[in-house]
């Protein structure tokens, strides 16, 4: 299963010096795939903690965070030569060990050379991290082209990368889509789809089991993360952090077939309706990257973004397309039809998630009166380029049409549920599934 950032991975390990890495993600994304099964190809040995499994492993560090006695004591633990120069060192749920975060600042300052790399579900609720002294990554579930990866169909990867508009090539290309639509990113979910893919249709049985497995897995993968939030809440009661939890899909969901509005904080918990009473919950998931906000903008669009937005004003997305689905009980089947009310707000995180994966973020919105358009994007040279997104096949576009006559930007983008057009540059209109490749279709965005 290839991922897209492991060409960053290659790229740190070829620098002269480097300062270690912290990667960053959900739980079950594939952190320890990447780094260990992917990216440890590149070395003759990899040596891995995983302080979760091992909470012995935190002895290693209780005696100095001196670089040269840390690899001592694993070299004497797990009976191993550590060779600083062609060793990769994985610490791994790193956030169960707080020595060895605070370790990584030396090894940035006195072994610029060595192959140090950590990882964790929960960095972003951490009181302290050796802020500076590491390179910090984040790793998404899996993206559509991720996905079309993992299908191992190059005929259809090659269309995918040539933009190649055709009605045969967009009608298995959108298949593959609404199939994404329902598995969604998660690598667990993802391998056990395409395990068991034939090269013939889909008859209804294998089609039924396939589903069946995809759903169990969803459904194992939404208790482990409530379980954490007991674990990992803090002061923060869990409780009033699943019940957040599950009202982010409840609430997309109530946008029947248009843009989603901004979280309702209102009846989320009991007697709790402001702001400031939901903050601790929202900025939980937040940090452990279960949810995303998109910040919508009142006025004219303009450089600098920030400053345009709201704290208490925001939408929120589910991070995992297929987990929001099987929250809200929608079937492949309805996926795969594509006529059901639901199909907006699905599109609408689609591309939330899109963008995020690739480091557009944070993300923006427009609105004014009754008009939305559903992301608004900031290029290298400041420009401001709407994104509209479209689930269905309909072109024409009111919000869009009405953002052009009062700001006249130098681009508009359209995403939708059909083939598009490329021939004018200063109006793109894509197929949704290119929703990751914005910036190559626009040009280089900002980051």
């Amino acid at each position: 299963m290839q991922r897209r950032l492991l060409d960053q991975l290659i790229a740190w390990k070829d620098a002269p010096q480097r300062k270690p890495i912290l990667l960053d993600g959900t739980r079950q994304t594939g952190k320890s795939y990447l780094l260990q099964q992917l990216f440890g190809q590149q070395f003759n040995q990899v040596v891995r903690l995983d302080f979760l499994e091992q909470p012995n492993y935190a002895a290693l560090f209780s005696d100095s965070l001196n670089p040269n006695d840390i690899l001592a004591n694993i070299e004497l633990t797990l009976n191993v030569s550590i060779d600083k120069s062609t060793t990769l060192i994985i610490f791994d749920e790193i956030g169960e060990c707080q020595a060895a975060m605070n370790s990584l600042k030396f090894f940035a300052e006195q072994c610029p050379q060595m192959f140090i790399c950590a990882s964790g579900s929960n960095i972003g609720l951490l009181g302290s991290f050796p802020v500076g002294k590491v390179g910090l990554f984040h790793l998404s579930p899996l993206t559509l082209e991720e996905f079309l990866w993992a299908s191992q169909q190059p005929a259809l990867l090659k269309a995918f990368n040539l933009r190649n508009m055709s009605s045969i090539a967009h009608k298995k290309l959108f298949s593959l889509l609404t199939d994404y639509y329902f598995v969604g990113g998660m690598p667990e979910a993802v391998s056990q789809w395409f395990e068991h893919e034939s090269i013939d249709s889909k008859e209804t049985v294998g089609i039924l089991e396939r589903t069946q497995q995809i759903s169990q897995i969803h459904a194992s993968l939404i208790a482990g993360y409530e379980r954490d939030f007991g674990k990992y809440s803090g002061k923060i009661s869990p409780q009033y952090i699943q019940q957040v939890f599950k009202q982010v899909p409840t609430q997309l969901a109530k946008n029947i077939d248009d843009s989603v509005k901004r979280f309702k904080f209102k009846d989320v918990i009991e007697k709790k309706n402001r702001y400031q009473e939901l903050a601790g919950p929202i900025n939980y998931l937040e940090k452990c990257k279960l949810v995303s906000k998109c910040h919508p903008i009142e006025s004219q669009p303009t450089s600098p973004l920030p400053p345009l937005a709201k704290d208490n004003y925001f939408k929120l997305f589910f991070f995992d397309i297929g987990l929001l689905g099987h929250m809200l009980n929608i079937t492949y089947q309805e996926h795969q039809q594509q006529s059901f009310n639901y199909k907006g707000y699905i599109s609408e995180n689609f591309v939330q998630n899109e963008l995020i994966a690739h480091n557009h973020q944070p993300t923006y919105s427009w609105e004014y009166a009754r008009a939305k358009i559903e992301f608004v994007i900031k290029t290298q040279n400041g420009d401001i380029i709407p994104v509209e997104v479209k689930s269905g096949k309909r072109t024409r576009a009111k919000s869009l049409a009405s953002y052009v006559q009062r700001y006249q930007p130098a681009k508009t983008i359209k995403l939708i549920g059909s083939t598009g057009s490329l021939d004018d540059p200063k109006a793109l209109v894509a197929p949704l599934y290119y929703a990751g490749k914005i910036g190559e279709l626009i040009g280089k965005f900002y980051r």
